[in-house]
């Protein structure tokens, strides 16, 4: 199979390839495709498990031993983060974040008929972490580790609207513009992370990723404004790729490229 061939499979297109064994047309889109797809949702599920074995377990252990403290807790994030970036970035694109995988979605960075699996994978790898850390540390329920909102809902929904959007922009600049210096993305995104949680650490957790909320909720049974942390991160990441394409460079109008842009994204969808 040529590098074009797995180029293809890679961004979800199908096409045909003559097998020079035995002679047959098969289709990028049987077992070639599933076995990437796999390799991409497992790669998924173990980033996010270590991502919320590390962030989630930062946040325990201090809760429980005192002993890392809250800039600790904020190196530990956005450490995870970039060592996961460097990691598997190259298998999977290192989402491991629904509402980053949503976000590239429509944007036309990601494959649609993937989001599903990705997302499954995620939720799956969060709900793991936190059952291990849950099960090791032996956790009582004042040491939940998982995100509530210390003010009132609306606080932190704005809030993690606001982290959210601006990591999205963060990640469209380095991983999907090509004159970025892609060696450096992890650096970026992991300080990125970084930054959030310092400021909005206290207020709102800094979730900035539903599954990171929803695993460890669903392992201490604790729900407590559980919405706050789907709603903001999504909507937040969306408009932070937004964002980021209306000011990508381009030699057309504004007008014109807003215009191509809404049409070819109502075509696509009415095609579905």
């Amino acid at each position: 199979m040529s590098t074009k061939d797995i180029r293809e499979i890679e961004e979800g297109n199908c096409s045909n390839y003559t097998n020079n064994a035995s002679g047959e047309d098969s289709s990028l889109c049987t077992s070639p495709e599933v076995v990437i797809v796999i390799q991409k949702v497992i790669a998924e599920a173990i980033g996010t498990y270590f991502l919320i074995f590390v962030g989630c377990g930062a946040v325990a252990v201090d809760k429980t031993y005192g002993s890392v403290t809250f800039p600790g807790i904020c190196v530990a994030w956005g450490l995870i983060v970039m060592v996961m970036v460097y990691s598997v970035g190259h298998i999977s694109g290192a989402h491991f974040n629904p509402a980053v995988t949503i976000a590239f979605a429509i944007f036309r960075h990601f494959p649609f008929k993937q989001v599903p699996l990705y997302i499954m994978a995620q939720l799956v790898g969060a709900i793991l972490g936190s059952g291990t850390l849950y099960l090791l540390l032996d956790l009582k329920t004042q040491a939940f580790f998982g995100t509530t909102p210390v003010g009132s809902n609306v606080q932190s929904l704005i809030l993690e609207f606001i982290i959210s959007y601006l990591l999205m922009f963060v990640i469209s600049g380095v991983a999907t513009d090509n004159r970025s210096i892609g060696e450096l993305a992890g650096i970026a995104i992991g300080m990125t992370i970084l930054l959030n949680v310092l400021i909005a650490g206290p207020v709102s957790g800094a979730s900035m990723n539903p599954a990171r909320s929803i695993g460890p909720a669903i392992v201490m049974h604790h729900y407590k404004g559980l919405w706050v942390y789907i709603i903001g991160p999504i909507l937040g990441t969306i408009c932070g790729a937004f964002t980021y394409n209306l000011i990508r460079f381009t030699q057309k109008p504004l007008k014109e490229l807003t215009l191509t842009k809404t049409t070819t994204f109502l075509k696509s969808m009415s095609r579905k």
